[in-house]
């Protein structure tokens, strides 16, 4: 019994990997499409001007990193630079007002950036357009070339 779900999860890991990865990003990219454009509910606090620092490229990056994400193309420096940039507005912004992130707003920052760090580490899982890519650039002729 315990084997047949070890074996049944080892299965599904790619597709939850993929569809957790789907979520994260897109409910990032949403958050920089909403502080960008403002829809969404528009941005939390004042808008950013464009090119203003750190809060519209926080933005950019949320939109177009999370994009990149979602779709599953270049997820791993894609998901590291989201990383970083929740870890930049956890400790500029967050950390600042107190030390845990329930007392200082940060659990958004928080939670982003590990989620993030997370994909660029395991990777995009399946559902990515990369592997989509990949296995159509892949053909047996090409493959007995390789060996």
């Amino acid at each position: 019994m315990i084997e047949d779900l070890s074996r049944l999860a080892e299965r599904a890991r790619p597709t939850v990997l993929g569809l957790a990865r789907i979520v994260v990003s897109l409910l990032f990219a949403c958050h920089g499409a909403a502080t960008l454009f403002g829809v969404l509910g528009g941005p939390h606090g004042k808008a950013p001007q464009f090119g203003e620092w750190p809060g519209w490229w926080a933005a950019l990056i949320q939109l177009a990193g999370g994009a990149l994400v979602l779709v599953g193309v270049a997820v791993r420096p894609a998901a590291l630079v989201c990383s970083g940039s929740m870890a930049y507005a956890y400790f500029s912004v967050h950390q600042e007002h107190a030390l845990w992130p329930i007392q200082n707003g940060g659990e958004p920052a928080a939670m982003f950036c590990w989620a993030f760090l997370l994909i660029a580490v395991v990777g995009p899982g399946g559902l990515a357009l990369s592997g989509l890519l990949h296995r159509r650039t892949r053909t047996p002729g090409a493959a007995a070339v390789a060996a």
